[in-house]
């Protein structure tokens, strides 16, 4: 498959200090890249350049021939590239159905919107369970879900994910991954954000590792998983 997002030399800057220092990346369609590292490496702060919540002091993200720097987040959704941001962000006042409802507001074809739900709610059967309860009373994983499927309700090309395992118990971190591979075979381009390398390079086709806000690795997957630099910095043998 080609490529679907490149980013061209991204910096980004943060006062004087400069979280990201032009970083260059590929996204394949219908594939998983993971863009793994540690606490305070950036892989947050590149998340939101991408996703229009900060603007970087230089560099490109082309979508589809556009560059994505000169849109607002709200187009940057339009145009079919949706963030699930770091703390899940639900609106806990609402209920879960309410909550995939705001997911589909961009959309304009009401019918297809209905079958996606249908489809989320076979991907989480619990939010199904849960549909007209208060999404503040889920638990932190089935918020996470939550925040998932309402990412999925826009219907994006590409879903970027920050940190979807962080502070969940290790089963509900194996479910989260379980249906991120799911949703992948569908053919939906993904870029995970993860902490948790070694999760996040067994699903992923291809990956990177950003240190001090600059990518020291990149390969595939299975190929980093077994990379004698990243066991002995991240994955602890």
């Amino acid at each position: 498959m080609g490529v679907i997002l490149q980013v061209q030399d991204l910096a980004v800057s943060y006062g004087h200090i400069e979280a990201v220092k032009g970083i260059s990346l590929e996204l394949h369609e219908g594939e998983i890249t993971a863009l793994v590292g540690a606490n305070g490496a950036g892989k947050s702060t590149s998340l939101l350049a991408i996703s229009g919540l900060l603007k970087p002091g230089s560099g490109k993200v082309m979508f589809d021939g556009q560059d994505l720097t000169q849109l607002a987040p709200h187009r940057i959704v339009q145009s079919g590239v949706v963030q699930v941001a770091e703390g899940r962000a639900i609106l806990t006042t609402l209920t879960v159905r309410e909550n995939l409802d705001l997911g589909a507001y961009v959309r304009k074809d009401k019918q297809q919107a209905q079958k996606d739900l249908a489809w989320v709610f076979s991907l989480f059967p619990v939010l199904k369970s849960r549909e007209t309860g208060l999404a503040g009373n889920l638990s932190g994983g089935e918020q996470q879900m939550l925040a998932i499927a309402r990412a999925l309700m826009a219907k994006p090309r590409v879903l970027l994910l920050d940190e979807p395992s962080m502070g969940l118990a290790p089963l509900m971190v194996q479910e989260i991954f379980r249906v991120l591979k799911e949703i992948n075979q569908t053919g939906l381009t993904i870029l995970l954000v993860e902490q948790n390398v070694r999760q996040a390079l067994r699903i992923a086709q291809r990956g990177y590792v950003l240190e001090n806000g600059k990518i020291v690795l990149s390969d595939s997957g299975q190929n980093l998983l077994h990379n004698p630099r990243v066991i002995e910095a991240y994955l602890g043998a």
